[in-house]
């Protein structure tokens, strides 16, 4: 199992936001990193389209490339604009929504 990135190109500046699409009426993803301590993932989420509450053994980063997410945290709701970064700590319920547009993220999972 490659343990590495090795789902992008390497020693080429790209745009994060370019490597996943935004699929109509769904939520995609793509998976850079899986291993047990850290996952990074893509994920483009149509408007509306959402990620239903639940929560992780690890500290998940949420990156938001672009666009705007709903996102929240235990009872606290946060709008993430792209450019902007939240954690959301391991063990504490959390979702997140398209709720005036797509958005992509980039998602890292550290446990």
């Amino acid at each position: 199992m490659n343990m590495n990135i090795n789902k992008l190109p390497q020693s080429k500046v790209l745009k994060l936001a370019d490597e996943i699409t935004v699929e109509q009426h769904q939520s995609s993803s793509k998976t850079l990193v899986q291993r047990p301590d850290l996952g990074m993932t893509l994920f483009a989420l149509d408007q509306g389209e959402e990620i239903k509450k639940h929560s992780s053994s690890g500290d998940a980063m949420v990156n938001v490339i672009e666009g705007i997410a709903e996102i929240t945290i235990g009872d606290e709701v946060h709008t993430v604009k792209a450019g902007e970064t939240i954690i959301m700590p391991a063990n504490i319920p959390h979702g997140l929504k398209a709720v005036e547009a797509a958005f992509k993220m980039l998602l890292i999972v550290v446990k």
